[in-house]
């Protein structure tokens, strides 16, 4: 420690001169930075044994509620206090803003996948000026193609290449885990653990519990993510947001179910809603002709208008509704269950009209494959991300009417891809204007049977 802070300091004094100075390896900051984060991370842990009783994952990723801004840890959550009170008394907090820049936009560009970008998590957790510092360098999926931060999940990926994961599916468990990678095989270790989902099956539907961690599927956890919920007959899914939406993509005359206006809610009861995002829709194969399954999403809060020239989808850049020891007792619902916000346009008048033709939510359906003669089979293009054949596969394309403007390149674009590779595992790929959590959402309504729709 104390050599880096004579190192960087002899850095600083070479900036302002203008001279070349003679550091250690850039390497050995990195290291620096890590065991920061390791002490960090301890200090986070003695913090939550104090209060409570939290579990640990492989990869967790969880919202902090108290900071300005989320970022990937390896621990529990604690008490902003003590981190606030031992951050202040690090001599790292008063390193120069100059110096401190260089460093983390360094560390930003050598370091491009896990777990060797955990450096820029723990720049994040020292203190307030080296998160605000790391937020400005550290830039969204969309823009960098790379996850940092967990609101990164939540954010619409890359434009130009899609980001590249796989699914595990554990039947015994009934859980499902969403990595970061191209497989099993060629991640091993390094996979990052982005997702976790749960099915429970229930008497009339079936859920997936979503959760930013592998052990905690508790909706009154701050690991809540949102959940996937399917009617009797699996042919309809419907996606739920723990987090309230983001302003700007919110549709105008939004109410509740009991037809609240969202304003009128108290802020706790709004806090620990689900609010439904996205629909998946399965045709119905009342014929039984064989063939792939048919599928529709519609895609609420995303604007049909993101994937036209200059459009652009909604990106959260904190999460809004993280859930507090006070907030997280506040349960509306009588039997304890969070309420449900849906988003309806009746009552639109006619200057509102024009308005929400250009809010037009995105659609998406899937690709129509092509029969193989040789191979007595329907075929899709996966380009080597599956090899197993499966009802499950599928590829996601929008599905524009010739007055929305889309151009066909872009309607021939997939936007996510779905296939099997292996005994319970799964390649997911998806892109913008979609978020790993709904690219995530709509894969695991392809596990749910359904035999109506087969």
């Amino acid at each position: 420690m104390v050599q880096l802070q004579a190192t960087l300091a002899l850095e600083f004094e070479a900036l302002v001169s203008g001279s070349t100075p003679i550091i250690m390896p850039f390497r050995s900051i990195i290291r620096e930075l890590k065991e920061i984060g390791g002490g960090i991370s301890n200090m986070y842990r003695r913090g939550g044994e104090a209060k409570h009783v939290h579990r640990h994952g492989k990869s967790h990723i969880a919202p902090e509620c108290s900071l300005p801004s989320a970022s990937y840890s390896s621990s529990s959550y604690s008490s902003s206090s003590s981190a606030a009170s031992a951050s202040s008394q690090s001599p790292w907090a008063n390193l120069p803003p100059e110096l401190l820049l260089d460093i983390i936009q360094r560390l930003e560009a050598s370091e491009t996948s896990w777990p060797a970008r955990r450096a820029l998590v723990a720049c994040a957790s020292v203190c307030r000026l080296w998160r605000e510092i790391t937020k400005d360098v550290v830039k969204t999926p969309e823009q960098c193609g790379f996850l940092t931060f967990p609101i990164s999940l939540k954010q619409p990926g890359p434009r130009d290449s899609p980001i590249q994961c796989f699914i595990r599916r554990e039947r015994v468990t009934s859980t499902y885990c969403l990595y970061l990678g191209l497989s099993p095989a060629l991640s091993g270790d390094m996979s990052k653990l982005l997702l976790a989902a749960k099915k429970i099956r229930r008497a009339t539907c079936t859920e997936f519990i979503i959760s930013l961690i592998a052990d905690d599927f508790s909706r009154t956890s701050n690991t809540y993510i949102g959940k996937l919920r399917s009617n009797f007959l699996g042919t309809k899914f419907t996606i739920l947001d723990g987090e309230l939406p983001h302003e700007a993509s919110l549709p105008l005359n939004c109410k509740l179910q009991q037809r609240v206006h969202l304003k009128q809610v108290l802020p706790k009861v709004a806090a620990a809603a689900n609010y439904k995002v996205a629909t998946v829709s399965y045709e119905l194969n009342v014929l039984r002709t064989r063939g792939p399954r048919r599928m529709r999403c519609m895609m609420h809060l995303i604007p049909m208008s993101a994937i036209q020239d200059g459009g652009s989808a909604p990106t959260p850049l904190k999460f809004t509704n993280c859930l507090n020891e006070h907030a997280s007792t506040t349960t509306p619902d009588s039997k304890g269950k969070k309420p449900e916000v849906e988003f309806d346009s009746s009552g639109i008048d006619i200057t509102q009209e024009s308005t929400l033709r250009a809010r037009e939510p995105l659609v998406l359906k899937n690709k129509a494959p092509r029969w193989h003669e040789q191979l007595q089979c329907w075929c899709l293009n996966f380009k080597g991300r599956v090899t197993v054949a499966s009802v499950k596969n599928f590829q996601l394309v929008a599905a524009a009417e010739p007055c929305q403007n889309v151009s066909a390149a872009e309607q021939e674009k997939v936007i996510l891809q779905f296939g099997k590779i292996g005994k319970d595992i799964f390649t997911m790929d998806y892109r913008y204007p979609l978020s790993a959590f709904q690219a995530f959402a709509i894969c695991l309504s392809s596990f749910d049977t359904k035999p109506a729709c087969e």
